[in-house]
Parts: structure tokens; sequence; C-alpha cells
């Protein structure tokens, strides 16, 4: 619709910081917050009871020790501990002495199997139950991003039937299609592999240090020392790949968008030759995107192999110091077991976030682009006290009209013209004249920059845009047709027509001539492009449409440059049944089309240079005089 097609977008450009995207992104589970807090709670739950595991488990371990131990002093027999240690450190075994005064263990006495089975069916029954929990919580988590997400989907539909023409004009048709698919899926993936998890490491970790600090402060001090590493490794790879992954995602639009642009001009492509260009520019998005990706998950990728090796350092430290503890007695074997759970435990879950930054990242960035689509600026919205629907004459008036697409570069200007009830206005004249820019303004794909249009008496802009619409019926040069039968694609003109309705319109528009000649006759099904139909056939359909639609203004916008000689007097004679008590407005490039219009319409450069009908213009030989001979007189002489 825009003079020179659609412009190439930007998207992608600089992305906004990450905390304010995530944030958002975060803020769409609100409406979800009491099953977010019942998550959260589980959560809570499942780590305090998982966190109490090794705990108990070092307790059995001290029973088992200390009955082996009991064992091995089977010849200090009847000695209580305290004896049982003065008399080692007579012997001069203070070691042996030391870590048996912190051990409670009976000499003679072996290993008490009853106890140590109770404590492992207490350890069985809290991991069940966590995990029981863990359960739920992924449940109730798949209940909020499957919803969050549907939500979010439905709300970029709702933005793109509040955007101006204006902004497809300027995006690519494939990278628009990417943030609503690709954008959204990496979205819903990333909040169901980061959300729960993140939730649970970080708990974990504060469940594991309070823990940790219980048992023994020296050796939690020890363990923290790799946490500022840890941090600092993550935010620096963190900060690398970012822009790398909103690359990714930009490039993986920028070939959707090619492969899009590619699929639908096949035939084009094919006939001129172009498929090596088409292909050499699609390496080269390849190769970026290629590149981009490979970057973004080799860093993001770095992240936890450095973190585990972080805490392998600290695994090792502690061994040694908890070991050297162990042999003065200030700690029992149990717990520094316990102790060593904890610190991989601890390490784990710092492993986790640190994996968790590469999706996050990748999600983030994603949500970045979805974020632009629902930003972007929408079309005035209608008046809250709209005007009063008025009787359907169908005059219509355009007063010192101005407009363009872009500032500063007018395509109409202070244009004036009146189309009087069921009269047929011809728009005529030279390609960019602004003949489809005209009719743009009348249905509001656009705005004005200056003067009014007015009908019966109403300005536009004081009517809803589905009030204004559905008065206007138009049948374009590019056929539209959705994948359904055609019987439905006729009754998308009027989705509560009846049968006999749908079937007068059909015969109106001559598609009952050829529709009995298809297997299924009005079931026949049609895919997006129309297949199973030709050219002509699919704009009957359309003309049908239009006629269900009863509008009291019709727009024909070039409906017969596209077919046959016979088909053309079909459609001619459709589209003459179609003007009847109607005011319309047909452009034209074939003048042999509008000869008993009403009123022709010259139009050069956005003004109207002629006006009249079509004798009183060939006598004027001016503009449309020259149009004209142009397309008769030349070819006369030709023959």
């Amino acid at each position: 619709m825009r003079p020179g097609g659609p412009q190439p977008g930007a998207p992608g450009t600089k992305p906004k910081s990450f905390s304010p995207s995530l944030k958002r992104l975060l803020a769409r589970l609100a409406p979800e917050r009491f099953y977010v807090w019942c998550i959260t709670a589980m959560v809570i739950t499942s780590v305090v009871l998982n966190t109490l595991g090794p705990y108990l488990l070092g307790k059995a371990t001290n029973i088992v020790f200390d009955g082996v131990v009991g064992n091995n002093l089977a010849g200090m027999s009847g000695l209580s501990k305290d004896e049982a240690v003065e008399r080692l450190r007579a012997a001069g075994d203070d070691t042996l002495a030391d870590m048996l005064s912190a051990m409670n263990v009976v000499p003679g006495v072996g290993v008490d199997f009853d106890a140590v089975g109770r404590v492992l069916l207490i350890v069985l029954a809290l991991y069940v139950t966590a995990a029981l929990f863990s359960w739920g919580q992924a449940y109730l988590l798949n209940i909020v991003i499957n919803r969050t997400v549907k939500r979010l989907r439905a709300d970029i539909e709702d933005k793109i039937h509040r955007l101006p023409l204006r902004y497809f004009d300027s995006q690519p048709r494939g990278d628009v299609l990417s943030r609503v698919t690709n954008d959204v899926d990496n979205v819903s993936q990333s909040l169901q592999q980061t959300m729960s998890q993140l939730l649970t490491s970080v708990f974990t970790v504060i469940g594991i240090l309070i823990m940790m600090f219980w048992i023994s402060p020296l050796l939690a001090l020890i363990a923290l020392l790799t946490v500022p590493g840890a941090v600092i490794v993550t935010a620096m790879i963190a900060k690398r790949s970012k822009p790398h992954f909103v690359d990714q995602w930009k490039y993986t639009g920028l070939v959707n968008a090619q492969v899009e642009e590619a699929y639908t001009g096949h035939e084009v492509i094919t006939a001129f030759g172009r498929n090596r260009e088409v292909g050499i520019e699609f390496d080269k998005r390849n190769d970026k995107l290629y590149e981009s990706s490979f970057r973004a998950q080799f860093i993001s990728g770095l992240i936890m192999p450095s973190i585990m090796f972080l805490g392998n350092v600290n695994f090792v430290l502690i061994a040694l110091v908890g070991g050297l503890r162990v042999a003065t007695g200030q700690l029992s074997l149990g717990e520094v077991q316990a102790f060593i759970q904890y610190s991989r435990q601890f390490s784990q879950p710092l492993t986790q976030i640190g994996s968790m930054i590469n999706l996050l990242q990748s999600g983030v960035a994603s949500a970045e682009r979805i974020f632009e689509i629902l930003d972007a600026e929408e079309q005035s919205p209608d008046p809250e006290m709209a005007a009063v629907r008025p009787v359907d004459r169908g005059r219509v008036e355009f007063e010192a009209v101005s407009f363009g697409y872009e500032p500063g570069r007018p395509v109409i200007e202070r244009l004036s013209l009146v189309a009087e009830p069921g009269h047929v206005v011809a728009i005529v004249g030279p390609t960019g004249a602004g003949k489809t820019t005209l009719v743009n303004l009348l249905m509001r794909f656009y705005e004005l920059d200056a003067g009014t249009i007015t009908i019966d008496g109403v300005d536009i802009t004081e009517m809803t845009r589905d009030n204004l619409r559905s008065r206007i019926g138009m049948v374009l040069q590019d056929t539209w047709l959705f994948r359904g039968t055609i019987r439905e694609n006729i009754a998308y003109g009027n989705p509560e027509a009846t049968e006999s309705e749908i079937l007068d319109a059909a015969r109106a528009a001559y598609v009952d001539r050829f529709v009995h000649a298809l297997p299924d006759g009005y079931d026949t099904m049609i895919d997006e492009e129309g297949g199973g139909v030709s050219a002509g056939e699919k704009q009957l359909i359309t003309i049908a449409r239009a006629f269900l639609a009863k509008p009291s203004i019709l727009i024909l916008d070039e409906a017969t440059s596209s077919v046959d000689t016979r088909t053309e007097l079909l459609v001619q004679h459709a589209t003459a049944a179609l003007r009847r008590d109607r005011t319309s407005f047909v452009i034209a490039h074939r003048l042999s089309t509008i000869r008993d219009a009403d009123l022709i319409v010259v139009m050069e450069a956005g003004r109207i240079v002629e006006h009249g009908d079509h004798q009183r213009l060939l006598e004027e030989r001016g503009a449309y005089y020259r149009l004209y001979n142009a397309q008769f007189a030349a070819a006369a002489a030709d023959a």
C-alpha cells in the first residue's frame, strides 16, 4: 500500500538493559500470584526437607563409626568413655584420645543397627515428602507459565490489530512472525526451565548456609570464599554473552524474513534466475546467525565449568581442614561428612544458577523483542462518544486532504473531491499518483496530516473504525483467500449470512458458473494462496464476498488487472451489479472499464488535475486524453 513497497526495518535495535526487561517479564506473572506463592511455599518446604537429609545421614555415619571404634576398643570393655580417654592419654596416645572425646562411643559395644535403621527411615521419609512437594510445584509452575504465555500471545494478537499500517510498512513480515512465534516460544521455554530451578537454587543456598554455620562456622567461612569468585565470573561472562544473544534472535528474525520472502516469491525468483543471489544473501544472514549463536552459547557455556572448578578447589580445602578438626576432636566424622555433602550441594545450586543464566539471557533477549511490539505506537483510539451512524446515503467528501507516508514528503496535497450517493467515481493516473492512497485514507488505514473526510456529513475520525469499515466493501487487485471452503471464504463478508444469501451472492458474482465443476462444489477446500482455482475465479469469490457484506460504499482497486479477457467480462458484469445503488470508487489503469463512470478523476503527483465524464475529458484533450491515446490509439496504430 506504500509506494515502493514495504521498507526494511531494524529489528533488535538497541536493547533495553537486562534488569528492567526481566522485571517486566516477571511482572506478567502477577495474575497468577496465588499459584506463585504456593510454588514458593512448596519449594521452601522441599528445600528444607532435602537440606535436613545430609545432617541426619551424618548422624547415621556417627552411629556406625562410633560402633566400629567401640568394637576396636574391646580391650577396654566395661570402662566408660571418659575412663578410656584417660587411659589413652596416660599411654601417650593424645590424638586418639582427643578424637574419642568428641565421639559418643562405648568401649566394647559395636554398631547399633536399629538406631541406624531408624535414622535411614526418617531420611527416606524426608526425601519422599520433598519429592512430592517438588512434583507439586512443577505441576503448578506448568499452569502458571502456560497461562502467562497464553495471555502474552493474546496481548500480542490484540496489539497487532491496534498497530497502524505504518508499523508493518517498516518491518519485514518474516521478522514480525518470528517475534510472535519463535520469540514467544523461547520465552516460554526459558521460564519453564529457569523459574523453578532458580527458586530452588536460591533457597537451597540459604538453607545450606544455615546448616554449614550450624555445624562449623570456620568451615562455612572457607566454603564462602568461592562465592565472590563465582559471582564475579558469572557477571563477567553474562555481560559478554548478552549482546550475542540479542544478535542471535535478531538474525533469527532476518533469516525467517528471507525464507518467507523467498518462499512466497519463488516463481518470480526462478523466472528471473535470481536463485543464486537469493542463496548468497541467505548464506550471509545464516552465517551471521551461526556466528552470533555460537558465540552466545560458547561464552555463556563457560559459566558452568568455571564455577565447577571453583567448587572443586573449595572441596579440597574443606576436606583438608575438616580432617584436621576430626583428628583434634573438634568435629565428629559424621559432621564433616555432612558438611562435605553440604559443600558439594552448595556449589551445585551455584552451578545451576550459572547454567540458568544462559537460558535466562536468551529468554530476556526474546522478551525485549516482544516488548518492542507491545510498546510500538498504536493507531489513534476511537472516540469515546462515537458519532451516531447516519442514514447510509453514501455521500463522500474529501476536503483539503493532505497526507505523506514520511514527514516532509507529501503524497497528497490539499485534495478536494465529492462523490455523490450512488455515483461511480473512477480514479485514474500514473503509478505513484496517490490513487490507492486516497482510498486507504477513506478506510482510515492511515491518519490524515491535514483536511477532513466525511461520509454523509460525519467526519470519519468521529466514527469508530468498525462502524466506518462495516459500511465499506473492498475488492482489491491482490485477492486474499484463507484456507477453507469456497462457502466459508464467501461467508467471510458476513458471518451471520444464511445459506440462501451466500448462494445469491455467489450467483450475482458468477461464482456459481464454475463452482459446480469443482470436485466438492461450494465445499471445495482452497489454501491461503487460492490453490485449486484460477486468478479470475479467486477474484469472483472476493466479489461475492463483497456482495454478501452489502456495503453502502464500494472500493474496486484494479479488480480486473490480472485476469483474461473472457474472465474480465464476467468480473465487469459482477462489479457493475455490485456497484448498482452504491457509491463506488474504482481505481483502474484499463480505461475501457470506467467509460460509464459518473465522474472520472485524473490524479498526478497527489493532485487532481482533471475531472469529468469520459466524453468531456476526451474533448478537453488533457491528461486523460493522453492516457487514453497511450492505451488505445497506439495499440490501433500497431495493429
